[in-house]
């Protein structure tokens, strides 16, 4: 792994182009994301991910996807069921916690079960955001709750969920989106709460997984840690915070580079993220331009990012041998079908 480049990549369509395929030959980025608009058709989907895998001639290389259930689920009907939101498995939990428990770890082993027959290996959930009053929706009902406790038990029955089932779950969006009053999709939050709110709210679901193996940042500025950078560039809240406070010394990759929050060109903001102390960039787009602006910045996986990438890859595991239709079943039974 150690010629693989850090950072993860998109690609624009349902097939590799010859142009893709050469420039992730020669780039060797560690791993790829999907988005919807690599969905076709069920066999396009698997030709697709075994195609990444050749190109950078690595079987096991990760191919992540965001598949939460509600509104981001990247593989839908037909392909994979209509999942329903967190906050519709946090409503279970508030109903009965046991059940609560169980329909997170169903859905995130059913989940599993969808991605596997395609060799998708990655999902990026569970997202532990804890939402307060009046921020921005682009959380919403992708939480648990708004109570940090149940999010931290819910993230944790999803995470293991995923695992059971030979997937690794990515939590997110560390250390915390839950205060953002904007879209970081299209403009950078800005969170002024102080230090010890953060430490005894939003931080509280990472501190309790810090032992998971991969999680992703957060563009979100935290002004009582730096009120210049977001947490993604921002090497003070990722050594100080994510590091320190929390104690995640597992894989960190950036939220999506592409993303308007933060500023500067793709070239600038690559290498911000790298500088910064994430261990891996994240580019989602599959625009050529800039997958070319990326790759001119960041370099190869070495010292501290390769132990962490060397951990996570060693965290992967076969699936259980659980029954499918037994598990839909019960998960339906939950009262969680959409």
């Amino acid at each position: 792994m150690s010629t693989s480049k850090a950072m993860i990549l998109g690609v624009s369509g349902t097939s590799l182009t010859a142009e893709e395929r050469a420039f992730y030959a020669g780039e060797q980025p560690w791993g790829f994301i999907l988005f919807g608009r690599n969905i076709g058709e069920a066999s396009e989907i698997s030709d697709l991910v075994a195609g990444l895998r050749d190109a950078v001639g690595r079987p096991d290389a990760p191919v992540l996807i965001d598949q939460e259930g509600g509104r981001v689920q990247r593989i839908r009907p037909p392909i994979a069921q209509r999942y329903p939101s967190a906050a519709v498995l946090g409503e279970i939990y508030r109903r009965n916690a046991e059940n609560g428990l169980r329909a997170a770890w169903l859905m995130s082993r059913l989940h599993a079960f969808d991605l596997q027959r395609f060799g998708i290996n990655v999902d990026c959930l569970p997202v532990l955001d804890v939402p307060v009053e009046g921020a921005s929706n682009v959380i919403g009902d992708r939480a648990y709750a708004t109570d940090p406790e149940i999010v931290a038990a819910m993230g944790k029955a999803a995470a293991d969920g995923l695992s059971s089932g030979g997937v690794q779950p990515v939590m997110k969006h560390m250390p915390g989106h839950g205060r953002g009053m904007a879209d970081s999709h299209h403009e950078l939050p800005v969170v002024t709460a102080s230090l010890d709110e953060l430490d005894a709210h939003d931080f509280v679901p990472f501190r309790k997984l810090a032992d998971m193996p991969m999680a992703m940042s957060a563009h979100i500025v935290f002004t009582a840690v730096d009120p210049d950078r977001p947490a993604t560039t921002s090497r003070k809240v990722i050594e100080e915070v994510i590091r320190g406070r929390i104690g995640f010394d597992g894989l960190l990759m950036s939220d999506d580079s592409s993303m308007n929050a933060l500023k500067g060109t793709i070239g600038e903001r690559a290498r911000d993220i790298a500088t910064g102390g994430c261990d891996i960039v994240l580019h989602c787009n599959g625009l050529m331009d800039e997958m070319k602006a990326v790759v001119a910045e960041v370099g190869p996986l070495e010292g501290r990012a390769l132990e962490r990438v060397r951990r996570a890859e060693a965290a992967f595991t076969a699936p259980d041998d659980a029954d499918e239709a037994a598990l839909r079943a019960e998960f339906d039974n939950l009262g969680a079908s959409v």
